[in-house]
């Protein structure tokens, strides 16, 4: 499974965001690629998925299926998210 954070590291959700993606490494559930949305590669990521809001996390399955989203400000908890790793 990888996780992707889409976001926009200039706005006010920067710093939630790569805290968040931190304290998910050091609890060992995993690492998160940050992808900024200013990027060609973030930009037909969010495009791709159809994501809206931000900041996003997508988990993807090694096809690249997207297997679940959150998006918005409301970040989900950590032990949910990992749950995923194990699909």
């Amino acid at each position: 499974m990888r996780f992707v954070f889409l976001y926009h590291p200039e706005s006010d959700h920067a710093r939630q965001v790569e805290s968040y993606a931190k304290e998910f490494e050091s609890r060992g559930y995993g690492s998160f690629e940050l992808i900024s949305l200013e990027s060609k590669d973030g930009a037909a990521m969010a495009e791709l998925y159809d994501i809206v809001a931000y900041p996003a996390i997508l988990a993807i399955r090694e096809g690249g299926e997207l297997q679940k989203n959150w998006e918005g400000d409301q970040l989900p908890l950590m032990s949910e998210v990992a749950s995923y790793s194990m699909m």
